[in-house]
């Protein structure tokens, strides 16, 4: 088990020649070249999206609590077990009424 020779690369060379000719060969390197620059590209990106990933997480693992809540001015205490909490109802906004074209046709 020797170590690669400068014979061995020649005839590697000779071997590529007679399988896809003297024409095809720089295209073909050329071609590989270009794959190579995007498969590099393509794993930067990978990398730093993974970066981008890592800073968010930790962004959000250092989250504030938030301050009590009140309700009207005065702290919020949770209801004890088995009683329904008070909330007052909402209202609703005021909607104008609805013209169905039908409806009107039968009250003319």
């Amino acid at each position: 088990m020797g170590a690669l020779k400068p014979w061995h690369i020649a005839v590697l060379v000779v071997v590529l020649i007679l399988l896809f000719g003297a024409k095809r060969l720089p295209d073909a390197a050329r071609s590989l070249g270009r794959s190579l620059r995007i498969i590099k590209a393509e794993t930067k990106s990978l990398h730093d999206d993974d970066r981008d990933l890592a800073e968010k997480a930790d962004a959000q693992s250092a989250y504030q609590p938030l301050p009590p809540q009140t309700v009207q001015g005065q702290p919020y205490a949770p209801p004890p077990p088995g009683q329904q909490p008070h909330v007052a109802p909402q209202q609703q906004p005021y909607a104008p009424p609805v013209n169905d074209p039908v409806q009107r046709v039968r009250d003319n």
